[in-house]
């Protein structure tokens, strides 16, 4: 296959390299995208959605290059080209990240990184559980929305969504109330992919992680991926703290009322566990049904 969508000079800001002085203000980045895509079914249809929507991959790298930095531009270029595979169209992609300011210490126009990476071979399928709030702007609809869009994707099949629940913040920071649901899924995507999934719809509805803890348009949490256990920079699986959560048991329990999370035991037992305890978040409470997902 020969069909190619280009997406050159996308400008952003960071703060990634080793310098403190470039984690603490930050510098301008470049991105150059070239996604192998086989167009003929758009092109036979004039159909969008038969197509790689290049306005989503822009929205998507922009947002990896502003969100947590890292030290080194191979580093980022390679999670650049993770996010762009999770469009189920892109069969490989291309990615050139320029560092036009980088501290070289000698006269130099551009230092740049490119990679390329290929879709993975598709694993056997394996259930997957994901917790999703939000706190800022229309909730209710970004979860909604969001929810359509992970399972829009080729090898994420839905097997069942929560009611919503509203929860009270945790980490001490002052925000509104979350509204908050579970997906359980079966998926043939590998967990680091079904991450990178996750950023890249929490990028479309422009989650930013400026302050830990912090309110958010949305949050996209994987909680378990078959009976994996990762602990990496990227992810760590089981999620850490699912076990505490009450917005993320209460809902989980009612797609599966036999759940049990790896390591810690049954979710029902989990929960009344932190509804007995010190602060238990008995305020995890049911507010819609969101039913049917189209």
């Amino acid at each position: 296959m020969s069909d190619r969508v280009e997406l050159r000079g996308l400008r952003g800001w960071g703060r990634h390299g080793v310098l403190s002085a470039e984690r603490r203000h930050g510098q301008p980045f470049l991105v150059d995208v070239a996604l192998d895509v086989d167009v003929s079914a758009a092109a036979a249809t004039d159909d969008l959605a038969r197509t790689v929507d290049y306005s989503a991959v822009a929205a998507a790298v922009l947002g990896l290059v502003g969100d947590q930095p890292v030290d080194l531009i191979e580093t980022l270029a390679v999670r650049l080209s993770r996010i762009c595979l999770s469009f189920s169209v892109v069969d490989a992609a291309t990615i050139t990240v320029h560092k036009p300011h980088a501290p070289v210490g000698v006269p130099c126009d551009d230092v740049l990184v490119t990679v390329e990476r290929r879709r993975p071979a598709p694993l056997p399928p394996r259930p997957a559980v994901l917790a999703l709030g939000a706190n800022l702007g229309d909730a209710a609809a970004t979860l909604r929305q969001a929810t359509a869009e992970l399972l829009s994707v080729e090898g994420v099949d839905l097997v069942g969504v929560s009611p919503m629940y509203r929860s009270a913040p945790v980490g001490g920071v002052p925000q509104p109330a979350y509204l908050n649901l579970v997906v359980v899924v079966e998926t043939t995507l590998g967990s680091e992919d079904l991450l990178w999934l996750a950023r890249r719809v929490e990028y479309a509805h422009g989650r930013t992680r400026d302050v830990r803890w912090g309110p958010r348009t949305l949050d996209v949490d994987l909680v378990v991926v078959g009976e994996e256990t990762v602990t990496s920079e990227l992810l760590t699986l089981p999620h850490p703290r699912a076990h505490e959560r009450a917005f993320v048991l209460r809902p989980w329990l009612d797609v599966d009322p036999q759940a049990r999370l790896p390591g810690h035991g049954s979710v029902t037992g989990l929960l009344d566990g932190v509804r007995a305890g010190p602060g238990g978040q008995s305020d995890a409470v049911r507010v819609d049904d969101l039913g049917r997902v189209s």
